[in-house]
């Protein structure tokens, strides 16, 4: 997305495709988007993420609610109101809508905002578009009593295509983001001998991706035999295997990878399980190029995992990424999120993101998993954040 230092009446400061967002809207019958989602609301705005806000919602006796209206084919009319505390931000960077309002105490008072302005903007609104899921009942209930007479669709296809395809910023902060989860990972292996508690280990990787300007979201993460992947007193022991699978954040971009250890030295077996799973990974990322189908993702790694003597175990999964997990590109209807395989049968475009990951739960060895961020370009594949691949070996920097 564009860096964007004044507002602009033109609709070519909008930091995105706005004739492609008009495209979609007139296809989807939408008159005009209400965007309440956070990140959408950053894509739109070109960045923006309200810092006060930015591991929570509640405040008072109500939530932070954005709001930001983009009427179709008037992104001169684009209009953003935020809370109070956006101020400050916005005297720093303003916006490049023509109006933005950040004087909102809640969820009702941006959306009412956002309401008394396009009625005095003239835009017919005979059908909405809002974000169905991120869309508070009390705001809801005020949009819909407001516009009696309108119809209010959900957006969320619409704004997920317009993300679909991201740009050479985007790209880099996912690269960053997915480059300082794999540091993170590394780092923490690398301090944490025999006895370390899982939960020790989730807290070291918390500061180590926040030390690297990463907002840390998750840590699924398992050790010994153990198939269970939430944080406990769990010790990882001497010969345990371990597994690191983290969401960590670049200005809301997500680097989602899956990494492997070991308290000393893998046998032979184990080398030939993650070789296996290494195997299904690079055949999966092989076919990816722009033009190429999406189900030949599908089409090149489920055979070799289908014909894997463990194959009653062992789970492979595609997706996109992005300010979202699971967004578009859709590439199958049996994952376990559910959609439908929109782009099974469409053809790559440059820019997309996916995530590729291969997961073998062994009833004897336990759990051990790759997953990658694979970035389609015309000429194939690229991958954010290769390192770490093997075993890697625990204790390795205190010893």
């Amino acid at each position: 997305m564009l860096d964007v230092t004044k507002p602009s009446n033109t609709a070519s400061a909008a930091p995105f495709d706005a004739d492609r967002l008009d495209r979609l809207m007139d296809e989807a019958g939408i008159d005009i988007l209400f965007t309440t989602s956070k990140h959408n609301v950053q894509y739109l705005l070109g960045g923006h993420r309200a810092f006060f806000f930015e591991s929570m919602d509640a405040m008072g006796l109500s939530r932070y609610l954005p709001v930001l209206v983009y009427p179709k084919g008037a992104a001169q009319k684009a209009a953003f109101f935020g809370h109070r505390m956006e101020g400050f931000q916005k005297e720093n960077q303003p916006f490049w809508v023509s109006e933005s309002q950040t004087n909102s105490s809640g969820s009702v008072d941006a959306m009412q905002k956002a309401i008394d302005y396009i009625r005095k903007s003239g835009v017919k609104a005979h059908r909405i578009g809002a974000e169905l899921a991120f869309l508070p009942v009390d705001s809801g209930t005020a949009l819909r009593n407001a516009f009696s007479g309108s119809d209010v669709a959900d957006a969320l296809f619409v704004l997920e295509r317009l993300r679909a395809v991201k740009s050479p910023e985007e790209l880099r902060q996912l690269r960053i983001a997915s480059e300082r989860v794999i540091e993170s990972m590394l780092a923490v292996i690398a301090n944490h001998g025999p006895g370390a508690t899982k939960r020790e280990l989730t807290e070291a990787l918390r500061r180590e991706e926040t030390n690297r300007g990463l907002v840390f979201d998750y840590l699924l993460i398992t050790a010994g035999t153990s198939l269970n992947r939430a944080p406990s007193e769990q010790r990882w022991g001497e010969g345990d295997i371990l597994s690191l699978d983290s969401g960590g954040n670049y200005h809301g971009y997500i680097g989602d990878l899956c990494r492997m250890a070991i308290q000393g030295k893998p046998d032979a077996e184990l080398e030939d399980l993650l070789a296996e799973i290494e195997t299904i990974q690079r055949a999966a990322m092989k076919p990816i190029k722009a033009g190429a189908p999406g189900n030949v993702i599908y089409g090149a790694a489920e055979p070799l995992a289908h014909k894997s003597k463990h194959h009653n175990h062992m789970h492979f999964l595609a997706h996109g990424m992005g300010l979202v997990s699971h967004e578009a590109p859709r590439l199958t209807a049996k994952g376990p999120v559910p959609y439908d395989a929109y782009d099974s049968d469409r053809p790559l475009e440059s820019g997309m993101v996916v995530s590729v990951e291969t997961t073998l739960q062994h009833p004897q060895r336990g759990f051990i998993k790759l997953e990658d961020t694979v970035v389609v370009t015309d000429a194939g594949f690229d991958i954010y954040g290769e390192g770490g691949r093997g075993w890697n070996r625990g204790g390795t920097a205190v010893r």
